[in-house]
C-alpha cells in the first residue's frame, strides 16, 4: 500500500515529466502557456459575478491564482518533492490528505493541459479553439475528475476551517516549516484557510463552481450540446 509521502511524490513526478516533454518541445511549451492563460481568462469571466462580491471574492481569487493560470511553479514543486517526508512528518493528517488532493489536481491539470495544447495549430486561444481542443482530446472522463478535484480541494479547505485548534496549530508551524522548505506550501494552507473562514461556509460557492463547471463539461463533450449552449456562448 502506498504511503501519503509517497503518493505525493508521484503526482509530482507526473508534473515534472510533463514539464521535460514541454521543455524539449518550444512549440508545445507555448501552446501550453496560451492555455493557461485562456483558461484563467474563462475562470475569471465565469466567476465574474463572484470575484466581485465581497463575501467569495476572496475564495474565487484564491481558486483563480491558485489553481488556474499560467504561474510557473517549477521551483516551489522541487523544493516540494525535496521535502515532502517532512510534510508527512510535521502536518496534521487533515492537511496532508488536502495536500495530497491538491497534488492530484495538479499532475491532471498539467497532463490535460499538455492533451488540449496537441491540439492546437499555432498559439491563439480562443473560445472556438478551446472548445476544439478539449473535444479533440476525447477526455471527458478525466475532466470530470478535475472538476471533482477542483471542489474537493475547496470542501477540504471548508471542513478544515470548521476545526478551531488547526488554525493555531497552522501558526504554530511556521518556524518549522520554513526550516522545513515548506514556507510556500504553509502560505498556501494559510491563504486558504483564512479565505474559507472568512466565508462563514463555502456550501453556495461551491455549488455555483460545481453548477458551471458540470455544465460547460456537458457542452463540452455531449454530442447533443455540438452546436453550442449557453455555456459554450459565454465562453470569452
Amino acid at each position: 500500500m502506498s504511503t501519503p509521502a509517497a503518493v505525493i511524490l508521484g503526482h509530482l513526478q507526473t508534473v515534472e515529466h510533463e514539464r521535460r516533454v514541454r521543455a524539449a518541445s518550444p512549440a508545445l511549451h507555448a501552446r501550453v502557456q496560451a492555455i493557461k492563460s485562456y483558461q484563467q481568462r474563462r475562470f475569471a469571466h465565469t466567476y465574474s459575478d463572484l470575484l466581485a462580491t465581497p463575501r467569495y471574492g476572496a475564495a474565487a481569487r484564491f481558486f483563480l491564482d491558485e489553481l488556474y493560470g499560467p504561474s510557473d511553479f517549477s521551483q516551489r514543486d522541487a523544493q516540494f518533492a525535496r521535502v515532502v517526508p517532512a510534510l508527512v512528518r510535521l502536518f496534521p493528517r487533515d492537511v496532508v490528505e488536502t495536500v495530497g488532493t491538491l497534488a492530484a489536481l495538479h499532475a491532471l491539470s498539467e497532463q490535460l493541459d499538455s492533451a488540449m495544447a496537441g491540439q492546437l495549430a499555432g498559439e491563439k486561444v480562443d473560445a472556438g479553439t478551446y472548445v476544439d481542443a478539449w473535444r479533440g482530446t476525447g477526455r471527458a472522463a478525466e475532466r470530470a475528475r478535475q472538476v471533482a478535484l477542483t471542489l474537493e480541494v475547496g470542501e477540504d479547505l471548508d471542513r478544515l476551517t470548521r476545526k478551531p485548534l488547526l488554525r493555531h496549530s497552522l501558526r504554530m508551524m511556521r518556524g518549522p516549516a520554513r526550516a522545513a522548505g515548506l514556507s510556500a506550501l504553509q502560505g498556501f494552507l494559510e491563504s486558504g484557510f483564512d479565505t474559507f473562514l472568512a466565508m462563514r461556509g463555502a456550501q453556495e460557492f461551491l455549488g455555483t463552481v460545481s453548477a458551471r463547471e458540470h455544465a460547460l463539461l456537458n457542452a463540452l463533450f455531449d454530442a447533443q450540446d455540438a452546436d453550442g449552449t449557453q455555456a459554450l456562448v459565454q465562453l470569452p
